[in-house]
């Protein structure tokens, strides 16, 4: 499953650059987030930067344990997670604009176990619809508050 959705932000790349990988207050920006604590965090860079996340998907509150993997500053960043029988790599990317920002998030999931390969075969069209519409609120949220917005930032439910 693949997923790509995108949105322009008013703002140089650095501002935004600075938001999205301030990933220890992500909670503070990302409505969905509900709290991050740092596991391991590289003395430069970005890569080998581990957390566990909670935040709520679908009605449902899910811890995850996530990693960046690869980055290059003011240009992009690549997570993984490995849970419930699946490897998930989420992107990030920005690409500046006339003083604008393009923020693109991708995200690739993909089942590794029999129960997993067989849930996502029968359910994973649900899940493709829930995942696209987070990653547009997650994305909305970080407009928001690089914009000087950050009222507009929903509060976690």
């Amino acid at each position: 499953m693949q997923i790509t959705t995108s949105v322009i932000i008013q703002a140089p790349k650095e501002a935004v650059w600075k938001a999205v990988t301030d990933i220890e207050n992500a909670a503070k920006r990302i409505s969905a987030i509900e709290s991050v604590e740092v596991l391991e965090k590289p003395e430069r860079g970005m890569v080998g930067f581990k957390w566990k996340e909670t935040r709520t998907m679908m009605g449902k509150t899910a811890t995850e344990i996530m990693w960046v993997t690869e980055a290059v500053e003011l240009e992009f960043y690549r997570t993984r997670a490995e849970s419930h029988g699946a490897i998930y790599i989420c992107g990030i990317e920005l690409k500046e604009s006339g003083g604008a920002t393009e923020l693109t998030m991708r995200f690739d999931g993909q089942p590794v176990t029999l129960f997993a390969k067989v849930f996502w075969a029968c359910l994973g069209f649900m899940f493709v619809g829930a995942t696209k519409k987070a990653l547009n609120k997650d994305l909305q949220d970080i407009k928001a508050y690089v914009e000087g917005k950050s009222d507009q930032v929903a509060q976690p439910r």
